[in-house]
Parts: structure tokens; C-alpha cells; sequence
């Protein structure tokens, strides 16, 4: 499994990547690959400022439906195009192709809330 160190991950799976003011956020490789093939990303609260940990949309797998939830707090500016035609980008390219959701961040000390890859591989028991 890959654990880009430029990246922050929450504890509900989701990652951030940081450019300016902006972040792009997406599921970890590790969740993807627990969801098996992903098959609908639906997301519900575009134009929305939605706070960290409250749930933004849902991913589809086969076999489940998880509830995706915000690593911090942003207004959802644009939902991935290339997800809602080829959602299992999710499953082969987790940290590129296969982003969700990109927002303007609210609050930025939020990040420092966020675990880095190492604390984020202890926590689901690879580290």
C-alpha cells in the first residue's frame, strides 16, 4: 500500500493535499482497498461549506456504502469530472486521478490536527 508523505490523512480515512489555499481530498489506498471496487462516488454537498468530520457524500463499493467525511473544514468548489464517469479511478489511483472533492479551506490550523503518513500506517496497524 502507498502513503504519499505530502499528504495529511483524518482518522476516517480520507486524505488532503494542501496547494494554497485550496485542498484536494480523496479516500486512502488503504480504504479503497477495504471497499473493494468502487462503482458510485455521490457527493452532496457541492457549493457547501461543510466543517471537518461532518459527512460531505458517500462512496459505493459492490459490496458497501460508506459516508465520506471531511478532513477539515471547506467549501466543496468542484467535484472530481473523471470520478463521476470512472469512479474506480478511486481503486487504481487513489492519490491522483482518483481525488473527490476539491475545496477552499476554512480553517487551516485544522490541519494540524491531521495525522502525517507515519501516524496514519500506526494507526491502521502497519507501522
Amino acid at each position: 500500500m502507498n502513503f504519499p508523505e505530502n499528504l495529511k490523512y483524518s482518522k476516517d480515512h480520507e486524505w488532503i493535499k494542501v496547494d494554497g489555499e485550496y485542498g484536494y481530498i480523496g479516500v486512502t489506498d488503504f480504504a479503497q482497498n477495504e471497499l473493494g471496487d468502487i462503482v458510485f462516488v455521490e457527493i452532496t454537498s457541492l457549493g457547501k461549506v461543510v466543517k471537518a468530520a461532518d459527512i460531505f457524500g458517500t462512496i459505493d463499493a459492490v459490496k458497501t456504502v460508506s459516508d465520506l467525511f471531511m478532513p477539515i473544514s471547506g467549501e466543496i468548489l468542484e467535484i472530481n469530472p473523471e470520478i463521476e464517469k470512472t469512479p474506480e479511478l478511486v481503486n487504481s489511483d487513489a492519490y491522483g486521478k482518483g481525488w473527490i472533492v476539491k475545496v477552499k479551506i476554512q480553517n487551516a490550523g485544522e490541519l494540524n490536527e491531521l495525522m502525517d503518513a507515519a501516524a496514519y500506517k500506526k494507526s491502521i496497524g502497519i507501522a
